[in-house]
């Protein structure tokens, strides 16, 4: 009995003296692991449709991640948000949220996700909890694209070819601009007038696809919302689907979200 208890007085003191030693060496814990971001769900914009990401998702999926795009139902912000958290609910780890130009106001509101870990603005509107995409643009005035909107009497709303040709798509060879003018999606026009309940990107770390030739949206207000959310901001000479103009580029600003994010996410649990 007398040698039991000694051993397990020695293996006591062993121990206690191995953390003591740690401790005054300055050794810290073990960090918690970091958990890689491997889903990424991308939310197409306004007068498109899930196809517009068709040159990013290859990109994507050949570097490991695993990609869903968001088929829009264009009808209002609340349909579109849901239709894009009933995808976040499907994925079976923490996401990197991406959104193309309407699809922006749409991350900012569905983006509250506890999955959502990173969002990014691709040459997309970025809102104010209370704002519609509408009053986001308002002080930057109209773009090109505007006088080109034309509106059914169910107030359902497309771009004409001409708009679609000049000045959505203009930096595209032309047989890819003429594919996103047979492609582009009815879009309820009052949507636009909808308000945020939401602003995820005050809370989640943002990266930012500024379009330096965007005649859709203004590059001063891209510009503008990454300065808000304090986000990384990568200017790009492209119009406003540089998604389809530079897909290497913007494949490489995701990656790099999911990366950010996920260090972002170890940092914040060692807190």
């Amino acid at each position: 009995m007398k040698k039991v208890v000694e051993t397990v007085l020695a293996g006591t003191l062993i121990a206690g003296g191995v953390g003591m030693a740690s401790a005054l060496s300055g050794a810290s814990p073990a960090h918690p692991q970091q958990q890689p971001v491997k889903n990424i769900v991308l939310v197409h914009g306004a007068f498109a449709d899930g196809t517009c990401w068709a040159k990013v998702i290859p990109i994507l999926e050949s570097r490991g991640f695993h990609v869903v795009a968001v088929q829009n139902p264009l009808t209002s912000l609340s349909d579109d948000a849901n239709a894009t958290r009933r995808i976040i609910a499907m994925q079976d780890g923490p996401v990197i949220l991406v959104g193309h130009s309407w699809g922006g106001a749409v991350i900012t509101e569905a983006g509250d996700d506890p999955k959502v870990v990173g969002l990014v603005y691709v040459a997309a509107w970025m809102p104010e909890i209370g704002n519609s995409a509408n009053q986001t643009s308002e002080p930057f005035g109209p773009t090109p694209v505007v006088k080109q909107i034309k509106v059914d009497a169910q107030h359902f709303a497309s771009l004409s070819e001409e708009g679609v040709i000049n000045d959505f798509a203009q930096g595209l060879p032309m047989a890819e601009r003429r594919l996103v003018l047979a492609v582009q999606g009815q879009i309820y026009g009052p949507m636009f007038d909808d308000k945020l309940t939401h602003a995820a990107w005050k809370s989640k770390p943002s990266w930012h696809v500024i379009a330096m030739n965007d005649r859709t949206l203004s590059p001063a207000m891209e510009e503008d919302g990454a300065k808000r959310s304090g986000g990384v901001a990568v200017r790009l000479p492209t119009c406003h689907v540089a998604m389809l103009q530079e897909p290497q580029k913007v494949a490489d600003l995701i990656t790099e979200a999911a990366k950010g994010a996920a260090k972002a996410a170890a940092a914040q649990a060692t807190k």
